[in-house]
């Protein structure tokens, strides 16, 4: 067996010899690249976190001992140190999580998929530690240099260095990039640091160097080792951690397991909050991701294990191809358009647009609440900014926008249904110039487009079929889904009109009025049923007196397990015959005398 296959847990590592960490470590390396490349899934990350990844368990006793990471998609090397070798579906439904689940192992303390989280989760964490007067253990977060640029970080920086007693090590897995290059003052500061090897230097080579130093050289030794800050000091410019009360230890080469080790013990020593300054390479040990320079192999979809050549070609359009290329032309014909990123270039489609107009464009790091609040500054400048963000990354703990931002008075959504609306509501949106606008779409391949048959206010008409017995109000995507529902209504008898709002917030004033003329409304979203498009569709019927059941079809307010978007819809009944089948019982209920309040949501998902 190999040396991997025989790791149950953290105590089968430890058990190994410190001249078998590089053969496990060759493993690893091994495993991940073959594996993912069967699944897709984070190969960059995880394969520059391997050495770091094998001194921590030998150092720290987890579970007792907490180590966090931030973010939580390079685990995987944790997973397999944990006793989880079985990445065979990955990422899929029944599978292991691309991230730690605390259902999965004990050894997984937090449930992340975002950066800059979890200092703050680990301040709490040793807090409690404190308090508890657990003083054996530790809690060690590990966090990238990209995440270092998000505002949750330095947030919980500045708490963490205010105790100057409780055991919490934040180790820097630095290796200059996020999704991309990082950017900012801080990663100036990091590259310095990187650059400012001769402390690391100077100390290895033990006493014999120091008698060999000249006569000034050896006192300013003497003198400044056993300082409080210590020797490094007059060398490196890691005082901004030090200034803000951390210790500091670094830079370390992060690929040398007996000294990522050593400062492991180092930090443990302090016995208060210690930052150690690891520097690793992303994509460690794999020829086509070192020379990749886009980071395609951040995330990887199914490839040649070899070449790194994806299996399976795109399918067809992407909603983010899209929206890229429509943004090219926009910034052709308005140049008050501008655009912001936290650190997501590429994966948002602002790549062509970065190209053609690079000083319109910024990324601002892994920092969305930042780039939120630029761009209102930009507006009030005069410019008009378009911030292209995953809508989980902007909400960090909500899985869905529209319903959060309902409540953000003067706030207009769209929800486009295909590639021809997309870039009709693009411009849409960047016409408006009195209040903020969000486009909402998702990270999958384009249908073909949807035409509509009539227009009613700022509304499209889908489909009408038979009797005006169901208004079917279809958002975004669900547009296909809800006409293939139609249809079977119309075969059991049933008459549906369906509706595209097209802007979801606010309301389209036209709705209660053509409602009125229905029995029922339905709603199908791919959003969150609560505060959803279903909630405001039913609350407008109220305020318009119209007496009406509202079915509201959405997400329920629970977490969801991990599974390709197409398989959580079906297990919510987000389907055509589901959806066809709960608008015939609110029918047949209302028919049989047990009608529905009026205007109210059913508690469906």
């Amino acid at each position: 067996m190999s040396l991997l296959e025989n790791i149950r847990g953290p105590r089968d590592l430890k058990a190994l010899a410190a001249e078998d960490l590089d053969e496990l470590a060759e493993e690893i390396r091994h495993f991940l690249v073959h594996a993912v490349a069967r699944t897709g899934g984070h190969l960059g990350p995880n394969l520059g976190v391997v050495e770091l990844t094998i001194a921590l368990h030998r150092i720290f006793d987890s579970p007792s001992d907490r180590i966090l990471w931030d973010t939580g998609h390079q685990s995987y090397v944790h997973k397999l140190l944990t006793g989880r070798q079985d990445f065979s579906k990955l990422r899929s439904k029944g599978g292991l999580s691309g991230y730690p689940s605390r259902e999965e192992s004990e050894h997984d303390v937090i449930e992340n998929s975002h950066a800059s989280t979890v200092l703050g989760w680990a301040d709490g964490l040793a807090k409690a530690n404190q308090v508890l007067g657990h003083w054996n253990r530790h809690v060690v977060a590990v966090i990238g240099d990209g995440a270092l640029t998000g505002g949750m970080a330095w947030e919980a920086l500045n708490n963490i260095a205010a105790a100057k007693d409780r055991q919490l090590i934040i180790v820097v897995n630095d290796n200059e990039r996020s999704y991309a290059p990082t950017i900012g003052g801080l990663a100036d500061h990091l590259a310095t640091l990187r650059t400012t090897d001769g402390y690391e230097r100077f100390l290895a080579r033990g006493k014999d160097a120091v008698q060999r130093l000249p006569l000034v050289g050896k006192p300013l030794y003497e003198s400044l080792h056993g300082a409080k800050k210590g020797f490094k000091d007059a060398f490196a410019p890691q005082g901004m951690f030090e200034d803000l009360g951390l210790k500091y230890v670094g830079p370390i080469d992060g690929h040398d397991v007996a000294a990522v080790e050593s400062a492991l013990r180092r930090a443990k020593r302090f016995h208060g909050p210690v930052l150690v300054h690891c520097i690793t390479q992303k994509g460690r040990g794999y020829k086509p991701a070192l020379e990749d320079e886009a980071d395609h192999f951040h995330t990887v979809g199914v490839m040649n294990s070899l070449t790194g050549e994806p299996l399976t070609p795109a399918s067809g359009t992407s909603w983010t191809s899209v929206f890229g290329d429509e943004m090219v032309r926009i910034g052709a014909e308005r140049p008050d358009v501008v655009a912001l990123t936290a650190a997501m270039l590429h994966p948002v489609g602002l790549t062509g647009f970065a190209e053609k107009y690079p000083d319109r464009v910024w990324d601002v790091g892994i920092a969305e609440q930042h780039a939120a609040v630029s761009a209102a500054g930009l507006a009030t400048g005069g410019l008009h900014p378009v911030f292209a963000v995953y809508a989980t990354f902007l909400n960090r703990a909500f899985d869905q926008d529209m319903s959060i931002l309902q409540v953000v008075p003067g706030l207009r959504i769209a929800a486009p249904r295909d590639a021809a609306r997309l870039r009709a509501q693009l411009r849409e949106a960047v016409d408006v110039s009195d209040a903020p606008t969000v486009v909402r779409f998702p990270k999958a391949t384009v249908g073909e487009d949807i035409p509509a048959v009539d227009r009613v206010g700022g509304m499209d008409v889908l489909a009408r079929t038979g009797e005006p017995d169901v208004l079917l109000v279809a958002v975004g995507t669900m547009a296909g889904t809800a006409l293939e529902a139609a249809e079977l209504l119309r075969a059991r008898g049933t008459g549906c009109t369906v509706v595209d709002p097209r802007w979801v917030k606010p309301v389209d004033p036209g709705l209660p009025r053509l409602a009125a003329g229905y029995r029922m409304v339905a709603v199908v979203e791919d959003n969150s049923r609560t505060g959803g498009v279903g909630w405001s569709v039913a609350q407008a019927l109220r305020d318009a007196d119209v007496d009406l059941p509202v079915e509201a079809m959405g997400i329920p307010e629970q977490f969801l397990p991990h599974a390709k978007r197409g398989e959580v819809l079906a297990d919510l009944g987000l389907t055509p015959a589901e959806i066809a089948g709960r608008i015939s019982a609110v029918l047949a209920r209302r028919k049989g005398g047990g009608a529905a309040a009026p205007a109210r949501e059913e508690n469906h998902a």
